[in-house]
């Protein structure tokens, strides 16, 4: 876990840490793919890494979750990624995979796992980085307490009826995630800091709190957030 006096800095580390590993990846293999979240601190992270240098045209950009809406509603994960990273990049549109938000969800989530059965040549996706959140309730993804999705270790995506906010969503399930070359979680905030308490300090099933999932990805966290291991 890094921590950062406020939410920019850490946003800052990230999109460091991330623009650092998408050019190895480059490197290496000759491109890269990132699967990112929405979130209000992920938009200062994509602000960020917009201006770091990476060659995307050479850099796949997929997503971990978003919400059934289309491209162009204010709660759109993609819109907002266009915004805040795609646009000011100048990221190729032929290097964009987004779900499609605007049609039913299980049909998105399904098609979106066969683009990325596509993409990676069969078997379990492996991102080079995964970006991802951490909700107050301590959700990550549209994975939210209680749904049993949280215990899926097989499927790559779903559609999902969040009912605490009555709404549906597509995301990538937790083999996926936990698969990344290289996994991060962003979070930020004193409202995050009961959550963190429950992921670091207390046992339990993941299905109770899914950031579990993600205890051994790398974290980047403000004070605020941080507070819980005081």
């Amino acid at each position: 876990m890094r921590v950062f006096p406020g939410p920019e800095e850490a946003a800052r580390g990230c999109a460091l840490e991330i623009a650092g590993r998408l050019k190895e990846a480059v490197r290496e293999r000759g491109r890269a793919s990132l699967a990112v979240s929405g979130g209000s601190t992920p938009a200062m992270m994509f602000a960020e890494l917009a201006g770091m240098g990476v060659d995307w045209s050479v850099v796949d950009l997929f997503w971990v979750d978003e919400r059934a809406v289309g491209p162009e509603d204010q709660e759109s994960n993609y819109g907002m990624t266009r915004r805040c990273l795609i646009d000011p990049a100048g990221i190729p549109s032929e290097n964009v995979h987004r779900m499609m938000g605007e049609w039913d969800a299980v049909e998105a989530a399904s098609a979106y796992s066969e683009e990325l059965r596509a993409y990676f040549g069969g078997g379990m996706p492996r991102f080079d980085v995964v970006a991802c959140g951490m909700g107050d309730d301590g959700h990550t993804a549209s994975l939210f307490p209680g749904d049993g999705l949280v215990e899926d270790r097989r499927g790559l995506c779903a559609g999902v009826w969040v009912e605490a906010k009555k709404q549906w969503r597509i995301t990538l399930l937790p083999a996926v995630l936990v698969n990344a070359g290289w996994l991060c979680v962003l979070a930020c905030g004193a409202g995050k800091a009961a959550a963190m308490r429950r992921v670091w300090r207390e046992e339990g099933p993941a299905v109770d709190v899914p950031a579990r999932l993600l205890r051994g990805g790398e974290w980047f966290v403000d004070e605020a957030a941080a507070a819980f291991q005081l």
